[in-house]
């Protein structure tokens, strides 16, 4: 059996990977949702294919809650997809690292993770439908140096996905965590001559995204990775 979605959030909106969602999940015919902390990444996109927008800041609870209230309004009905985008970043060696830029990583790219998908699974499980899908990256599965803040964060992100895969895939949320193991292709961001095809093309990824919804309940992916196809692993 396939489930069918009539409401989508995506937090986290930019005008890359979010923004390919969007217009994807617009054609399907989804109702759309859009939160972004500052109005002008979301302004046109929203206009464009005539979408809800919020402006909240993703690490806070308070702020999560009324996210999630004013769509369930604005959509006429609680979002059945939220995607999770957002993330924060402090680099530098582990020395000079700024004690509060790591804790803003972490709650940003972690903590505010567990504050949607909770506000999800809220209204998901009297429904006994839904999907919960959160956008990781290569260094969930790997750290590079002087990356330590976002590489927990990251960790953090994959392990809330695949634990609660277990805990609400059984009673019909679809929970998936995306690894995108590459640096996507947004708006003047270009390969360089001699490495074509070394970007991720969002609209590509967005696809997969597509894919994961329309998947069958009896085989439901939890993880998957999406690279480029001259990604030296």
């Amino acid at each position: 059996m396939r489930d069918r979605y009539e409401r989508a959030l995506i937090v986290g909106v930019g005008d890359g990977l979010s923004a390919s969602l969007a217009r994807r999940f617009a054609r399907d015919g989804l109702k759309v949702g859009l939160s972004a902390r500052s109005a002008e990444k979301v302004e046109a996109l929203a206009r464009e294919i005539g979408a809800e927008v919020h402006l909240a800041d993703a690490g806070e609870p308070a702020a999560v809650d009324g996210l999630f209230a004013h769509m369930k309004a604005a959509l006429g009905g609680a979002p059945d997809v939220v995607v999770y985008n957002p993330s924060a970043r402090a680099r530098g060696p582990l020395v000079e690292l700024d004690r509060e830029a790591v804790a803003n990583a972490l709650r940003v790219t972690a903590y505010g993770a567990f504050l949607a998908a909770q506000a999800a699974a809220r209204e998901m499980l009297p429904q006994g439908k839904g999907a919960i899908l959160f956008t990781g990256a290569s260094a969930g599965l790997k750290g590079f140096p002087q990356s330590a803040p976002f590489a927990m964060g990251k960790f953090a992100l994959r392990g809330l996905a695949e634990s609660l895969a277990r805990e609400l895939s059984p009673k019909g949320i679809h929970v998936a965590h995306v690894v995108v193991d590459g640096v996507i292709r947004n708006p003047g961001r270009q390969e360089p001559p001699d490495r074509p095809d070394s970007l991720l093309d969002p609209d590509a990824v967005a696809e997969t995204y597509a894919m994961l919804l329309a998947q069958d309940r009896s085989a439901w992916t939890h993880e998957i990775t999406v690279r480029p196809r001259v990604e030296t692993f």
